[in-house]
């Protein structure tokens, strides 16, 4: 008999408990959505690899989700963005913590912005939070308040970089479920605008860009609040025609056939967009994007190699007529390197296991909201790296 002690290195590491994981979803949209919708197209991505990688998952969404993991509800339909007040979300928070917290599930996972304030009244609960949406001076003092007892995780590093210090725990890009996607051919004849009908995202200086180098181009929108209907009649309809051709809203697999066949994603934000889940929805069809190097593009997309980061018109356009050799198969491969929902859940339980490890029983009953101690240092995906 081998008496002889193994070392550290060559013990086996003991596989780690399964954990049972709330999501609380916003009552707006059901997860995944219909059509447009980017953050319940991620928890749909998120809950389906948590199940996956064997943890119990429980979602509290609305009534019309199809989600295939455990789900309970308040609202038999979603509410619609921008259809209800703050009052329904307030309500979807208090019945989606009771749930939660019957349901005994480890750890909540919040990406509701009333939910976090509520939280402290679960001093035993660990809880965390993502941010969709950019830290401006309203959240920014919202997300710091709470950040002492609930860990807020941010989708870029551009993001992160703008939160008051000491408020993001860590940084997580969003992942899809690569394997899934289908890889196209490029060869449709296209550029490809795919986003809301808002002027941030950019549509008028893709039919600039798309004229300028003598591309067609299709334009594929989300239009249904009162805002993007105007934007739409008085900036974007009169200069469709000829190679500029107005889809519509389309579906999961409409997008996907659509952004496989065009030769690139032309999109020309012009705001700091935290994220960006139709540049790597591109990457994972083998497309390149053109975009501009705002908020978290030059996280996602390598200049020269998946893709151009372009100032102005004149550099879109030239860019249009040069995406055509820059290879496909590089877009794929970075797609299930960086943005694969495998890493994405991996860098959620690194997060999860944080906050259940670090909450405490004890409320302080000057200030409910601070009950748990933060990390000592942010964790950052090694998806996020830029």
């Amino acid at each position: 008999m081998d008496n002889r002690v193994m070392s550290s290195a060559h013990r086996p590491t003991p596989p780690e408990t399964p954990l049972r994981v709330g999501i609380l979803a916003p009552p707006w949209l059901p997860v995944p959505p219909p059509a447009y919708g980017g953050t319940e197209n991620v928890l749909d991505i998120l809950a389906r690899g948590l199940k996956r990688a064997g943890h119990e998952v429980l979602l509290f969404t609305t009534g019309d989700a199809s989600c295939p993991v455990p789900r309970s509800w308040t609202f038999e339909r979603a509410l619609g963005v921008g259809a209800a007040g703050p009052a329904f979300e307030v309500r979807q928070v208090i019945d989606g913590y009771r749930a939660l917290q019957a349901a005994g599930v480890d750890v909540v996972h919040d990406h509701t912005l009333a939910g976090p304030l509520y939280a402290g009244w679960f001093p035993g609960l660990a809880v965390v939070t993502t941010n969709h949406g950019p830290f401006d001076s309203n959240l920014a003092h919202l997300y710091q308040a709470v950040s002492g007892r609930v860990a807020v995780i941010a989708i870029s590093t551009h993001q992160a970089m703008t939160a008051p210090p000491g408020t993001v725990a860590a940084v997580i890009h969003h992942g899809i479920d690569v394997e899934r996607v289908p890889v196209g051919s490029g060869q449709g004849g296209y550029a490809l605008f795919l986003g809301r009908m808002h002027p941030d995202k950019g549509v008028d200086r893709a039919i600039a860009a798309a004229r300028a180098a003598g591309v067609p181009l299709r334009i594929a929108a989300k239009m249904r609040e009162p805002h993007e209907k105007e934007y739409f009649e008085a900036v974007v309809a009169p200069q469709l025609g000829g190679q500029v051709e107005f889809l519509g809203e389309v579906s999961g697999a409409e997008k996907f056939q659509l952004l496989g066949a065009a030769t690139c994603l032309l999109n020309p934000i012009r705001w700091a967009e935290p994220f960006g889940m139709v540049m790597i929805e591109a990457l994972a069809c083998g497309t390149p994007v053109i975009t501009t190097p705002a908020g978290s593009a030059p996280e996602l997309v390598h200049d020269g190699e998946t893709g151009y980061l372009c100032r102005g018109v004149g550099a879109l356009a030239d860019a249009l007529t040069r995406v055509g050799k820059l290879d496909r198969g590089r877009c794929r491969q970075d797609a299930e390197q960086r943005f694969s929902a495998r890493r994405m859940v991996a860098d959620h339980l690194r997060v999860y296991r944080a906050a259940i490890a670090s909450v405490t029983t004890v409320a302080d009953p000057a200030d409910p909201l601070r009950t748990r101690v933060p990390a000592a240092e942010p964790y950052v995906s090694a998806g996020s790296a830029a």
